[in-house]
């Protein structure tokens, strides 16, 4: 997924003649605490809102308020992946989104960005979720996908989190059952650390069974 499919259409930008006190408005209105700004169609930067409470004459236009403002963006090939580690170095809540000779395309929102992914296929698809914790010089995605695909499953999505003060990582598996006891204990004869799982198991089926029996029962 590329930036330029991630471009919302529901957050406009400011210009550089808007007041400081349309931008808090719009601000709280697109439930953003950024937002870009043009002059004559060229982007210049992005606003927050902490930048603005800090300024007395919001009724001031932006170009008066502010001599200079932070300029960070992607370009349209950006994965979405880059998308998100910009976002989060540069702490926005927004991002800009320019093609290859600068010009404004659009932006996108942390918002926009999580329910694009929630529509993906992997996290729509139903299954259940491992949480390996492995040394980080052990692992190894080819090891782990043969484990569970030894279980007649496969891997549906995956990602690591790692520490810079540690030497193990976290390795997140989305797999297409509901029932994971067997994929765990190969896990677990393989000596990996199975550190949490979120799976269907029988309690649950017998938790509905008395639920439709009560609701029969109430029906009567």
């Amino acid at each position: 997924m590329r930036a330029l499919a991630l471009i919302t259409d529901e957050i406009p930008p400011l210009k550089h003649t808007d007041s400081g006190e349309k931008a808090l408005r719009w601000m709280d209105e697109f439930k953003v605490s950024h937002l870009p700004v043009l002059k004559n169609d060229n982007f210049v930067g992005v606003i927050s809102e902490a930048d603005l409470l800090d300024k007395l004459a919001l009724e001031e236009s932006l170009d008066t308020l502010f001599d200079h403002l932070p300029r960070p963006y992607v370009l349209e090939t950006a994965h979405v992946y880059d998308v998100l580690k910009r976002m989060e170095e540069s702490k926005l809540s927004i991002m800009p989104v320019l093609d290859s000779e600068e010009k404004y395309l659009g932006c996108t929102s942390i918002f926009h960005l999580l329910t694009s992914f929630a529509n993906t296929g992997s996290i729509k698809e139903t299954g259940g979720i491992i949480v390996l914790e492995i040394n980080e010089h052990d692992y190894s995605m080819a090891q782990i996908a043969q484990i569970v695909e030894s279980n007649n499953a496969r891997i549906l999505s995956s990602y690591i989190m790692s520490s810079p003060d540690s030497t193990k990582i976290e390795v997140t598996l989305k797999i297409n059952q509901l029932e994971l006891s067997r994929i765990i204990r190969t896990f677990e004869r393989y000596d990996y650390i199975v550190k949490e799982t979120f799976q269907k198991d029988a309690s649950d089926n017998d938790i509905q069974i008395r639920f439709d029996s009560l609701m029969n029962y109430l029906n009567i």
